[in-house]
């Protein structure tokens, strides 16, 4: 149990350096400076997406044999080391749109349940859950947690992190993290 909320914690932590959640982290803090409901918003908008990939990825662990799920898991975070160090861009005007209809909470949960489908973080709580389907509910938590690592300074540092820190570098960090978790994976 421990050993699967570490580990997702750590793969979506390393997910989500870098990656458009964590501007729209920084980019709703520099908007409005209400940092509770935002976190608030990015920790329901997470659960709930984080479930819904977890419900899936447990349900496909019946379906694929370990050794095939094995080297999905592997080629998956092979990928995401690929992806990470792709960096993410977010349109202004989708913002204006949402944040004039639901408020500071709102709006944040409405565009991280938005940007997380699909994406590196999302598709790692679809692999977790896969491998661990018999704790997929450990998976969820941790790749919640996770999520929350990366996001809440980033929500309370806002745009003073994106001029104190290099995202290439973290992005390339995190890809290095990706890429040990294949290996070990891989040799596990």
């Amino acid at each position: 149990m421990l050993e699967t909320l570490g580990l997702s914690t750590v793969v979506v932590a390393a997910a989500e350096i870098g990656d458009k959640t964590q501007l729209l982290s920084i980019f709703l803090a520099a908007r409005y400076r209400a940092p509770k409901p935002i976190i608030w918003g990015i920790l329901l908008a997470t659960i709930f997406n984080h479930a819904l990939a977890g419900a899936l990825g447990a349900s496909l662990s019946s379906l694929i044999s370990y050794e095939v799920l094995r080297w999905v898991l592997i080629v998956s975070f092979l990928a995401m080391a690929v992806w990470i160090l792709i960096p993410d861009k977010m349109e202004d005007d989708d913002f204006k749109k949402k944040a004039q209809r639901f408020g500071v909470f709102g709006t944040t949960f409405v565009l991280f349940f938005l940007a997380e489908m699909g994406d590196k973080t999302q598709i790692a709580t679809i692999a977790m859950s896969a491998r661990y389907a018999t704790e997929a509910f450990w998976v969820i938590a941790g790749t919640t947690l996770g999520m929350m690592i990366a996001n809440v300074p980033a929500v309370y540092l806002g745009e003073k992190i994106a001029e104190k820190i290099s995202m290439d570098w973290m992005r390339r960090i995190a890809a290095a993290v990706f890429v040990i978790l294949a290996v070990l994976t891989y040799f596990g």
